[in-house]
């Protein structure tokens, strides 16, 4: 998926829609820098042999950053004029090193006239369900990108 450069419009956003899928490769830069970005000092997002003391096979991704890319997912499909109001999500299989996670999404509800879009999204990887959630997000409805209607 390419990241839009104009923002989706309301006015184009339907219930059921599916998202384009976004192929993530889970890289262990990717998780430590994560962990390092969001302030997440725990060892078992850096530190290979204490994880695998700790009981897990490898390091793994912490929740910011999945929910970082769960933002980015879905900006990438709205655009840049979107504003995320809520994202809510739950965590199942870890992201380690050397997987891939797959996003995919579908639009729950859209509203034309107020711009207001649920979506359903989830982040697979080689395990199984890595996230799973809904994000609200507001896009720009036709009148406001044509510069007719105040700024929300």
């Amino acid at each position: 998926m390419t990241a839009r450069t104009a923002s989706i419009t309301a006015e184009n956003i339907v219930a059921g829609d599916e998202l384009p899928m976004l192929s993530i490769p889970i890289t262990r830069t990717l998780i430590v820098a994560g962990a390092i970005a969001s302030r997440d000092y725990q060892d078992v997002h850096h530190d290979a042999e204490l994880a695998k003391q700790r009981g897990s096979k490898d390091i793994f991704m912490n929740i910011l950053t999945t929910n970082g890319l769960v933002g980015r997912y879905v900006t990438d499909w709205s655009g840049p004029d979107s504003i995320i109001e809520k994202i809510s999500i739950r965590l199942g299989a870890p992201n380690y090193p050397d997987d891939t996670m797959q996003m995919t999404g579908r639009v729950a509800s859209a509203d034309s006239s107020s711009g207001a879009v649920t979506l359903e999204i989830t982040g697979t990887n080689s395990l199984g369900n890595h996230v799973v959630g809904t994000v609200e997000l507001t896009v720009p409805t036709q009148v406001q990108v044509s510069g007719r209607k105040a700024d929300r």
